[in-house]
Formats: C-alpha cells, structure tokens, sequence
C-alpha cells in the first residue's frame, strides 16, 4: 500500500502526481480483482474517477469506469445508453448533492407544502434506485445531502420546515430509511465527510461556477477515500485485525520501567483521559468484528500487568494473540497473521513509535501502518482512514474475537494430542449443512467477498445473486455451520453449482480455466459444475470440507445428477487449494495456465469421507 494514500494525507499532492502513483501502483506486483464502475454525476466527476482509480488501486481493486456526461445521471439511470447498457457495471456510484436540488421549499410555507417538496424529489430519487437495482441487479452506493453553505432563516434554519437545513436532514433520513429496507443499496455520506472537512471550504462556490464541481478541489481525495471504502467493504477488502503496540500507544507510560500502577489511564490526568478513551474505541471494534492482537517489546508479565491496570478498559482476554517479546516486531507480525490464519495484509498495525511503523512497513508482508499521530489524533486517523468499513454487520462478525479466541484455544489443546484424529473426536464436532436460509443470505454474500485462500474459483457475488441462486431451482446452494464444544464456528463453507443436461456427442471445452466442460455422451446424466466453493480458513483440517462434499453428493443424488465438475482458477492467494479436488477424490481432465478442471462420477455405493463431524439435516436430524 502507498503510504500517500493513508490518512493523513496531502490532497494536493495526490491530485498533483496522480498518474506517478498509478504508475508506482500498477507496478507493485499486487493481485487485484477488476470491477467495473459506472459513476453517473450530477455535477462534474472527471476528477473524482481519477482520484477514485488511485484509492481503489492501493486497496487491492482494479476498476474500469463508465463516466456519465455532466448531469446526466437520472437519464442514464432510468434510460441508459448503448455504451452504459454494453458496460455491465458491477457497481454504480451515483455522485449528487444539493446543488442536484431544484426545487426547495417556498420561503413561509408549512408543514404540508414541506412535505410535498421533499417526497417529490424523494420519488425522483427512488424511481432510479429501484430501476438500478431491478434491472442491474448490482450495488449501489448514493451520496446522501450535504448541508447549505448559507442559511437563510439563520439557526431557525434547522427548525422551520421551510429552512433548508432542515429539508436536508429530512431528507437525508429518507435516504437513510431506503438503505435500511434495501440490500446492495449503500450511503455514500458526505454530510458526515463535508462536515469533518469543513463545509465552508467543501462547499466553495467558486468550484460549481467555475468548473461544476459540487466540491472544492481538494476535498476529492477525502470524498474518493470515502467512496472506495465501501467499495472494497462490499468486495471483501477490508482488513480484519487491529494489532497494537502497548507502551504509550494504550497508555502513557513504559509498564516495564514505570510500573503499572504508575501508568498514565483513567481519569486522574488529561493524558489519562486520553487513552481512556482510545482503549473504548478498541475495545467498541470488537463489537463490528475487528479481531485485536498484542505486538509489544515487553515482557508477557509486564504486558499482562498493563493490560489488568484497573482504570484500563481493554483487558487480556479482549484480545486473540498477545505477543509480547523482544522479537522483532514485524516478525511477531507475521506469526500472529499466521496465529489467525490469515494474510498479513488483513493486519492494521498501531504503535507511537516510528521506527516500528517503518520496520512493519517494510518487513510486514503488506500490513498497513498508519502514522498515527499524538495520542488524541489516534482515534481519528484509524477511523478516517476506514479499515474495517462497515457494509454489512453479520452475528457471525459480532462474535469473531470470540470464535478466533475459541480457535486459539483448539490449537492449544492440538498441541497436547499425539492422535490428531482423537483431537478431532476430542471436539464433539456438530455441523448444519443445508441450502441457503434467508437468514444467512447477507453472511454468505459477505463470504463470497471476504475469502480469498480457500477458495476455489474467487467467483465474487453481490447478495442479489446469492438469492437468484437458492431460488433457482437448477442450482444447488450449500452453506456449512460448525460448532464445537468450545463454541460456534458461524458459517464457514459455501457451495454454489449449477446443473445442466447433456446433449449426444458434446465435446470437453478448450476454453480450460474460464468456462465449464461438457460430457463427451449423454451416458451420464446431469451434470453439476461447481460455480464456487470457498471455506473459513479458521475450520481448516477439521473434515468440514469432507462433511460438505458428503452433503452434496447426497443432494446431487437426490436431484439426479451423476457427475460433478469442480474448477480450480489460481489466484496470488489460493494455491493452498491448488490440489484440493485431487483430496477429495476427483480426476483431474484438464489443465492449462488459466485453471484446472476436475471430474467425480458419482458411484453407486458412495462412502462418506467424513468421520468425525455430527451432520444435521434440514429436519434436525
């Protein structure tokens, strides 16, 4: 990652020499994943697509744009265009404010007229969001209202029905209100972003009567970081764990030297009040999923003494792996990526210091490390700079620290077995494996973006498709939940595969790693080619993925399907699974640089692989 696009940031630098940081992102080796873009603008967005392309970049997306003509966003919305209907978009970003508002409420006028002027524009608005959504089928990310630079009824303004301010926070509710009842649908909000800029230089005139920019110049790298936040949150590109140093980073003061009862927390000094209420933020993250670990030069007693200060707010077990040594830091780093089975790229690192922050910055193996600041910027920085963004808010991310802490357990207990397979037995393992539920539609759509090591196509899917899939009935939709008796796993593994007839004499595809592969006779049946099969890389080595093939097979059974087709599509990040069907039995019948294709004919007398997980069946059986 470039640290020139981490907040804090120089906007004008980054306007300056945006095509050098291109060039340097374009040349870094990153694997990213392409999405197509339309921005349909109600004022002039050249300059926010090519700051947008930047952020997206650093964050792991490579974007292809469609740019509406200035203004036309509601036509191209609700009419489209032959270049706008061959485009495709993966996702719309729809770029409008209040300079889009034509019409506002009459000076003196009540309640009633009010009324009628915010759901007239409010239609306008919601006539194009359900079009894009019925008919695209693919997110949507709206700006929602920034305030007035002026006020006309003075503080009254935010009061009187006919005030402007108050028509935009009404308005700005509606917006929030469509949201909530709508999936794929995001605010983009730049009330909240032309607020922390400050809306008098957000809002200079100068900028709309000179260039039809609906924003100053300079805010568009903040509006862009805003933007590209919830697109890698809805690609599954947001990072997974916060990591943070101890001394002087939670609390004032070297525990090692001062001693813990004499450590700056709690409410006894100002610089106390501080990280008092830097720790409350920490410590909220978990509350959104954000897993916490201890990377500190500090010896474990003196980590644990700190981490118990009674005016502390975070304590031992609010974190997964603490690792407190003299070991380089950007080692510990990399050993606590592998402690939770993740990438370190999934790591933010946190720590005052900045020679750590560069170490980690150049040994982390992609971690982002943010400069920090003094104590009182901490909050803001890592908050501004949108690392675990929220689009989605699963239970199953409300309890991830509990579900890796339960892991962290699991791997201790391993470590006492010489039998692993008495381990597993060990664990009183139970799984629900059954065709999509409405009430996992949201977390499975989210693993499908998030999981990117076990996964065997990378096949990503907005929450609408994952619907069209289970209500499909030539689909077959699998998702797997464990639990053991150190607790629940949520959901860990999906499968999603359609199935097909065959016709006499169809031939294998050439087009190895990129399209399917028909039967060469119509001997067979049907057939089922798996379209994506993804797992939690925290369940690896459990005979969860032996248990899903056990089910599958069973409802390929049951749907008349003879032959399974899976596909492996290699990635920079899921050569873990490069052999996979070859595990699971499969014959492998093609392969070439783009992919391998494998093939299981289903026999007569299939037993299962599974031995150590409990299954139950749709009926609790």
């Amino acid at each position: 990652m470039l640290q020139e696009l981490e907040y804090p940031f120089d906007s004008e630098s980054i306007l300056k020499k945006s095509k050098a940081l291109k060039k340097r992102l374009l040349a870094d080796g990153t694997s990213r994943i392409e999405k197509k873009i339309a921005v349909l603008g109600g004022s002039t967005t050249h300059d926010i697509v090519r700051i947008l392309e930047l952020f997206l970049l650093n964050q792991g997306i490579s974007p292809v744009f469609y740019e509406s003509e200035f203004g036309q966003y509601w036509q191209d919305a609700m009419f489209g265009n032959e270049e706008l209907d061959q485009f495709h978009p993966d996702l719309v970003y729809i770029h409008t404010g209040i300079r889009n508002i034509t019409q506002w409420p009459r000076v003196g006028c009540g309640r009633e007229e009010a009324d009628v002027a915010l759901e007239g524009l409010f239609g306008h608005f919601t006539a194009m969001w359900d079009r894009i959504l019925r008919e695209w089928k693919c997110p949507v990310i709206q700006n929602n209202m920034e305030y007035p630079f002026y006020r006309l009824l003075g503080n009254q303004d935010c009061v009187n029905p006919a005030g402007r301010t108050r028509f935009v926070t009404r308005l700005n509710e509606r917006f929030a209100d469509y949201a909530a009842d709508h999936d794929n649908f995001y605010i983009n909000d730049i009330n909240y972003q032309s607020a922390a800029y400050g809306l008098d230089a957000w809002a200079d005139p100068f900028y709309w009567h000179m260039y039809k920019y609906a924003l100053c110049l300079n805010a568009i790298p903040w509006l862009a970081l805003n933007v590209s936040n919830i697109i890698k949150s809805i690609y599954g590109k947001n990072k997974k764990s916060l990591v943070l140093d101890l001394d002087n980073t939670l609390w004032g003061g070297i525990v090692g030297d001062d001693g813990a009862e004499n450590l700056e927390i709690g409410q006894e000094t100002s610089l106390g009040q501080v990280f008092s209420e830097f720790q409350g933020y920490v410590k909220s993250l978990k509350d959104i999923g954000v897993m916490l670990n201890v990377d500190s030069k500090n010896e474990k007693e003196n980590a644990l003494a700190g981490l118990n200060h009674p005016d502390g707010i975070l304590r031992p077990d609010d974190f997964i792996l603490i690792e407190a040594n003299w070991e380089p830091k950007s080692e510990n780093i990399l050993k606590i990526a592998r402690g939770l089975n993740v990438l370190p790229d999934s790591l933010v690192f946190a720590d005052d210091n900045p020679a750590e922050r560069e170490i980690v910055r150049l040994h982390g193996e992609g971690a982002a490390v943010p400069e920090i600041g003094t104590p009182e910027e901490y909050i803001r920085i890592l908050d501004h700079n949108g690392y675990f963004e929220v689009t989605s808010l699963s239970e199953d991310d409300r309890k991830r620290n509990e579900m890796y802490r339960a892991n962290a357990l699991r791997s201790q207990e391993e470590a006492s077995f010489t039998d692993y397979g008495a381990y597993l037995e060990s664990l009183q393992m139970e799984a629900a494996i059954r065709p999509f539920e409405a009430v996992y539609m949201a977390r499975i759509a989210q693993l499908t973006n998030k999981s990117n090591q076990f996964n065997l196509t990378t096949r990503r899917y907005t929450q609408a498709e994952i619907e069209e899939a289970a209500a499909d009935p030539s689909y077959i939709t699998l998702y797997g939940k464990l639990t053991d008796r150190f607790g629940d796993n949520g959901v860990v593994s999906v499968v999603i595969g359609h199935m097909e007839g065959v016709k006499e004499g169809t031939k294998p595809s050439e087009n190895c790693g990129k399209g399917k592969v028909l039967l060469e006779n119509s001997a067979e049946g049907r057939t089922l080619h798996i379209d994506l099969w993804l797992m939690s890389c925290r369940v690896l080595k459990r005979d969860m993925e032996y248990a899903m093939l056990d089910e599958l097979i069973q409802t390929c059974r049951a749907k008349q399907a003879g032959v399974i087709y899976g596909y492996y599509y290699p990635t920079a990040k899921n050569g873990m699974v490069k052999d996979f069907y070859a595990r699971m039995g499969f014959e492998k019948i093609q392969e070439c640089e783009n992919g391998t294709t494998w093939r299981f004919t289903i026999p007569d007398l299939y037993e299962k692989k599974n031995r150590y997980i409990t299954v139950k069946n749709s009926d609790g059986g």
